[in-house]
């Protein structure tokens, strides 16, 4: 077979096609922390399917699993019936995850995708509370259908929705303005009668902001908005779909703040093999739902169940947990050299744990520094409301020798950006 014509994705895809846009090859093969193109190139990757495959590529022992009950006639498509693969993901999944944190949820499987997490955790507050509104935070994302959307801060991607997107407030994110004590606003609103905001429902956050510029809210203020929900009788809503499954150090990215959330929403590498999968965990007094009131055909992916079950094995060890915040503080210390290193670039570093990246001056150099980095070998993407941030989501098993060799691309990228200019 001869090589493929980009024509096809030219004249037969959705002009809505973005990443093949940014990174203009054929990939044929995918392993570890590699990607192979069909000219044989190989690069290093930093993207990990937007977070979704946080232990890299084609793991050995979740391909293993996933091979073995697939030859075995296992289940792959159940709803929500009941099947071996799920029961044994729901207990590893308490015993490995839960129970060591002692923290008490019940699990629910609302479709494939972290939008879907979102738009369950957001029905399941009003339902519980009897309220409308939800209190969401600047800059954040939730995913692209409207319910996501309403709490979503993204100007562009709210437009998309095509109709009015009622039934949210949008209060500042902490250090959205520098001097703004950004809880004390939100108490305000909440407390004067004249603020014109009623009671929400929840509030949604992601501890770290992905889509929104890898922006790290502080453990402090975390635990504040915690508090305030408690003082209000409002649901906590910890949107983890990209900061959690180990992305910022530990399994959940609250855990540091000392937070216990009422709902979370997981999915993008809960599977660990880039299969869809989403869940939302919440408080069993909060388990009011009937039976068939929130479904969907996909709620039962069985091979995401034993993938994920595979991936929970990586958890039972605790120094792969160290690991990780090992080659979090030298990919954040190699950062910081570089911003300091090449002042031209105005950065500042940004985010926690391996979700972190350099803010730049603008958009344009930072879309230099990541085109760079692809013609060198290396897939990374950018962030922020005006794509200003490069950021950086190895995979969290990557070997120590493989993270300095990605970040030396990076440097060897900034230091051709800022010393010559790219010019369109």
């Amino acid at each position: 077979m001869g090589k493929t014509d980009m024509k096809i994705f030219e004249t037969k895809e959705s002009e809505v096609r973005s990443y093949c846009r940014d990174f203009p090859k054929v990939f044929t093969k995918a392993k570890g922390h590699k990607l192979w193109d069909e000219d044989g190139n190989t690069y290093i990757d930093f993207f990990s399917g937007a977070g979704a495959l946080n232990y890299g590529h084609n793991d050995d022992h979740m391909k293993e699993k996933l091979v073995e009950y697939i030859t075995n006639d296992g289940i792959t498509h159940s709803l929500d019936k009941a099947t071996t693969a799920k029961a044994e993901f729901i207990q590893k999944f308490n015993d490995v995850i839960l129970e060591p944190r002692n923290l008490d949820y019940k699990m629910m499987f609302p479709g494939p995708t972290g939008t879907n997490a979102v738009e369950s955790a957001l029905k399941l507050a009003r339902k519980v509370t009897g309220r409308t509104d939800v209190i969401s935070f600047t800059r954040g994302f939730h995913g692209m259908t409207i319910g996501s959307l309403s709490v979503t801060g993204n100007a562009s991607k709210r437009k998309g929705a095509g109709v009015p997107l009622h039934h949210t407030v949008t209060m500042p994110y902490d250090n959205f303005v520098d001097e703004q004590d950004s809880i004390k606003y939100l108490e305000q609103y909440l407390e004067d009668d004249g603020s014109g905001v009623d009671l929400p429902a929840a509030m949604i956050v992601e501890t770290v902001q992905g889509e929104g510029g890898i922006n790290a809210a502080r453990f402090e203020w975390l635990k504040k908005i915690e508090g305030v929900c408690k003082r209000h009788d409002i649901l906590l809503i910890v949107d983890d779909i990209q900061a959690g499954i180990g992305r910022t150090g530990t399994f959940f990215s609250f855990e540091q703040a000392g937070i216990e959330p009422d709902i979370v929403c997981l999915s993008k590498s809960l599977s660990g093999f880039g299969l869809p999968f989403a869940i939302a965990l919440f408080r069993p007094d909060l388990d009011i739902w009937s039976p068939g009131e929130h479904n969907g055909t996909f709620r039962g992916n069985n091979h995401a169940f034993v993938t994920a079950s595979a991936a929970l094995d990586y958890w039972t060890d605790k120094s792969f947990e160290e690991s990780i915040k090992e080659k979090s503080k030298l990919t954040l210390d190699y950062l910081n050299q570089i911003v300091e290193k090449y002042p031209e670039l105005n950065g500042r570093v940004k985010g926690r744990g391996l979700m972190v990246g350099i803010e730049c001056e603008n958009g344009d150099i930072a879309d230099q520094v990541t085109t760079e980095c692809f013609n060198r070998g290396l897939i990374m993407e950018t962030a922020g409301m005006d794509g200003e941030v490069f950021k950086l989501f190895p995979a969290i098993n990557i070997d120590e020798g493989a993270l300095k060799e990605g970040l030396s691309i990076i440097e060897e990228s900034v230091k051709v950006v800022v010393k010559e200019p790219v010019t369109n």
